[in-house]
């Protein structure tokens, strides 16, 4: 019985070893498990630690920038790769007007042609060629073109008559038509100080008898000498330049601050133009001096008077 418990005994004993060896075989399998487990989430955790970083930018192949045409430089606005020729241009572009045709106020029937003529002065130190140019600049362009090449060259000191074929507009009104030069490089100009356009300034009129007359009266006056009462006699001159808009017969007479004139006179005019009528005066060294003055009177067919004032003295 003895043998019997001791052999219970030992079967405990061995039975008991079995399960702990095998609760320590699944224990440390468990302790295996767990580490890998841990592992791979830390392996993840890094990968997606990674993953939160910015990626850096993908490279591109670079694009070429197309290429952009420059605007036209502007007059006056001077560029690096193209000075401009102001200064030249400026020199080159001064004129005067010396005459013309065709006076302003000239009444026309709708649709008649007519040739204005203006004789431009070149007053540059430059020869004008044919690139220059004549330039529509404002107001009515009566039928003409917009430019048209200067017709010939012109030196300094010379004068071109520039030559356009107009055209009277179909309605009844007055029109004004503007033009100015331009030289090659396009800097456009006029005459006189201020580069004032030349321009034509016509009437149209439809009515059968159109209303003709004398438009203005313009004086001046001239002393021989100039200065002085030497010679005996001086001699001042006052001259009228009328300028009527058509064909027209007026009446005009002179009169003088000292009580003299002149009779009455009649004047036939065939056409729109102007004309000049002088009166001279004759003064010596006993006449008074201080102010005077002479007047033309038209009297038909309307009544139109200029008065010119001058001082007399023997200075």
């Amino acid at each position: 019985m003895f043998k019997n418990i001791k052999y219970i005994f030992f079967t405990s004993i061995v039975i008991s070893a079995l399960l702990l060896t095998a609760c320590g075989a699944e224990s440390t399998q468990e302790a295996t498990i767990q580490t890998a487990v841990a592992q791979t989430v830390a392996a993840q955790n890094a990968g997606q630690i990674q993953n939160t970083e910015t990626p850096p930018a993908p490279t591109e192949p670079a694009v070429p920038t197309p290429a952009q045409s420059s605007p036209t430089p502007l007059a006056g606005v001077a560029t690096a790769t193209q000075p401009l020729n102001n200064a030249a241009s400026f020199e080159c572009g001064k004129a005067s007007l010396t005459s013309e045709t065709v006076v302003d106020g000239t009444i026309f029937k709708p649709g008649v042609q007519f040739t204005k003529t203006w004789q431009i002065t070149n007053t540059s130190t430059c020869v004008w060629d044919t690139n220059y140019k004549i330039v529509f600049f404002s107001g009515d362009l009566l039928g003409g073109g917009y430019v048209y090449n200067l017709p010939r060259v012109t030196g300094p000191g010379q004068t071109v008559p520039i030559e356009l074929v107009l055209t009277a507009p179909a309605t009844d009104g007055e029109y004004t038509s503007e033009w100015k030069l331009q030289t090659p490089d396009d800097y456009m100009f006029g005459v006189g100080p201020y580069n004032s356009p030349f321009y034509t300034k016509i009437v149209v009129s439809s009515a059968e008898k159109p209303a003709y007359s004398v438009t203005s009266i313009v004086s001046s006056v001239t002393r021989d000498p100039l200065s002085g009462c030497q010679p005996a006699n001086i001699l001042v001159t006052v001259y009228a330049t009328v300028k009527t808009n058509g064909p027209v017969e007026f009446t005009y007479y002179w009169e003088q601050s000292d009580g003299n004139g002149s009779n009455q006179k009649k004047v036939s005019i065939a056409s729109a133009t102007t004309q000049t009528f002088a009166r001279e005066w004759k003064f010596g060294r006993t006449n008074t001096q201080g102010p005077k003055w002479i007047s033309f009177i038209v009297t038909s067919p309307t009544q139109m008077e200029q008065r010119q004032d001058f001082v007399f003295e023997c200075k």
